[in-house]
């Protein structure tokens, strides 16, 4: 079973408001991403909140996401969140009742951590199930053993698929995310095109929420 990290630790600084809880359809942006993994059969869904975690929490009521909360939010690196939700579902692995559900139980629990995590974003609600799903299966062709980055017209984006032998590097980084792919650049990296912009489209400002919604 592949899980998959959700990021919903961000401040919202461009946006003015709090963008993960704004309306989306008949959900929230975040609710919307969580739809789109469980629609594409995703049962262990970590989300890594931070700021107006309690807020978050009550959007996402009703669904199979665990939250896990990281502390060093406010300091505005990716990294932290991303190492909180690799530790999260090692716990869950070991059974250790550490991680929260939504919906007051514990996260599921496997024998052995996953082969691989498929690391997501918060504000990207127009991602597509069909992504997602590609983004898997080239991973399990690969047996697991690359990383695997959607692009479209020579442009990376998300979600990204890491396989278990890189978490000890990420867990380790005192830098950036992007520092350690780019020492896995070449022979472990796959860059899996796709004819669809929504790998890159997030919402970082008012305008893009107009554009998308």
């Amino acid at each position: 079973m592949i899980a998959a990290i959700l990021l919903a630790a961000g401040l919202s600084r461009r946006m003015g408001r709090f963008k993960l809880t704004l309306p989306w359809g008949e959900t929230t942006v975040i609710g919307q991403v969580v739809g789109t993994l469980q629609a594409a059969g995703l049962d262990q869904i970590v989300v890594v909140t931070g700021h107006r975690a309690d807020e978050v929490r009550a959007a996402l009521a009703g669904t199979s996401a665990s939250l896990v909360h990281n502390p060093d939010y406010a300091a505005g690196e990716m990294l932290s969140s991303i190492q909180a939700g690799l530790r999260a579902v090692d716990l869950s692995a070991a059974g250790a009742d550490r991680l929260s559900g939504v919906n007051g139980g514990s996260a599921a629990s496997d024998a052995t951590p996953p082969p691989a995590v498929l690391l997501c974003l918060g504000d990207q609600p127009q991602m597509e199930t069909a992504t997602v799903q590609a983004v898997l299966a080239a991973g399990a062709g690969d047996g697991w053993s690359r990383i695997v980055i959607p692009s479209y017209r020579m442009r990376a984006g998300h979600p990204i698929l890491l396989p278990r032998w890189l978490w000890p590097e990420i867990l380790a980084c005192t830098g950036t995310l992007r520092d350690v792919m780019a020492a896995h650049r070449d022979a472990d990296t796959r860059y899996l095109t796709l004819d669809t912009p929504t790998i890159l489209a997030d919402l970082d400002t008012p305008a893009d929420y107009g554009a998308g919604h």
